[in-house]
């Protein structure tokens, strides 16, 4: 098993769901599922925490319940990163609840791209970089966690759906319902 960043093929799927089901009786059979997804996670928790060391502790804990509730892992058609990504979700989303801290995004050029190409209609690239900002600030925890997943992080559709633990129609018809809102914001 290598790391990935990619959506995995079917033969790729396939030889993850022979790691899982061993990892589920040997704890040890683990550590590939652990390796090939450690930095990814790590990335993703960092994005939204900001902080090296906590996000170190949040990635071990999200693999600690990971391991620990391998046997509720039920295979939906996404890779088995899509249920870390939940579990890291969620567990940030408990941080900040428990800290009040104020929610941190780290918005790379590349992924603000992403966003702004969907977006732009009549405004120009300059502006929408110029105002998302403060337009960002203005969604609600879960919209922008759904803009986060699906231009940020780069998942697709089927990923975001399983994170969210909603369906692909409702990810694609809620992405499209938050950009509309955002470009109404931007008006």
């Amino acid at each position: 098993m290598v790391e990935t960043d990619k959506l995995l093929t079917k033969p790729d799927v396939a030889a993850e769901a022979v790691v899982i089901r061993r990892a589920t009786s040997d704890p040890r059979e683990f550590k590939p599922l652990y390796n090939a997804y450690y930095k990814q996670i790590f990335r993703f928790i960092y994005k939204r925490i900001g902080d090296k060391e906590l996000t170190a502790d949040l990635t071990q804990q999200v693999f600690l319940s990971a391991l620990t509730n391998l046997g509720k892992y039920q295979f939906r058609g996404a890779p088995f990163a899509s249920w870390l990504y939940r579990i890291a979700s969620t567990l940030c989303m408990d941080h900040f609840r428990k800290s009040k801290r104020v929610r941190y995004v780290v918005i790379e050029e590349a992924s603000l791209n992403n966003l702004v190409d969907e977006l732009t209609s009549n405004q120009t690239v300059d502006e929408w970089h110029a105002r998302l900002p403060h337009i960002l600030e203005q969604l609600t925890a879960q919209e922008l966690q759904l803009i986060e997943l699906r231009f940020f992080d780069l998942l697709s559709f089927k990923e975001v759906a399983e994170i969210l633990e909603i369906t692909e129609s409702n990810a694609k018809v809620r992405t499209y319902r938050i950009l509309d809102k955002m470009k109404k914001l931007f008006m």
